[in-house]
């Protein structure tokens, strides 16, 4: 929880929303397993309502912070010059406080994240290999060779050799 709170703007969510969510989440599910075998009073079926709406807002708050979060990620690739190893690498051995600058997370906190299966390794590996194209085909529109002769590009998690 604490490696979360360091994002950018997730402090401005107030305090416990993880905890109010989960709270809200086995309510929901506590009221909608009653009413499967019962009828649910008009009382309970108003709660029932007023949990989901607040279960679904607090939802989609989390989701736009780490949204947030995931789009510093370019912006650190952007920074580094380290284009031949992964970019955990450069997260955690090569550009730490670089990492720290751009996210406010610490590697501490990003081994943290991966643990936690916050990343999708095929989809950031594929996410790192579109934004390299992309950035490298910008920069030659433009006339510079920003890394001549690079033969390896690295990706999250794996190098691939260049074509």
């Amino acid at each position: 929880m604490a490696a979360v709170e360091r994002i950018e703007g997730w402090r401005a969510l107030g305090d416990n929303v993880i905890e109010t969510i989960i709270n809200k989440s086995e309510k929901v599910k506590a009221l909608k397993q009653k009413a499967k075998d019962e009828e649910l009073s008009a009382r309970e079926k108003k709660e029932l309502s007023a949990e989901e709406k607040e279960y679904r807002s607090k939802r989609k708050l989390v989701q736009e912070k780490l949204i947030k979060f995931a789009t510093r990620i370019p912006a650190f690739m952007y920074l580094t010059d380290f284009r031949e190893n992964t970019l955990q690498d450069v997260i955690t051995k090569l550009e730490p406080e670089l990492f720290l600058t751009v996210t406010g997370l610490t590697v501490q906190d990003f081994h943290l994240l991966v643990q936690l299966k916050v990343f999708n390794t095929e989809q950031m590996n594929a996410a790192v290999f579109a934004f390299r194209r992309y950035e490298d085909a910008s920069l030659r529109y433009t006339g510079i060779a920003s890394h001549p002769g690079l033969t390896h590009i690295g990706l999250y998690d794996t190098v691939v050799a260049m074509a």
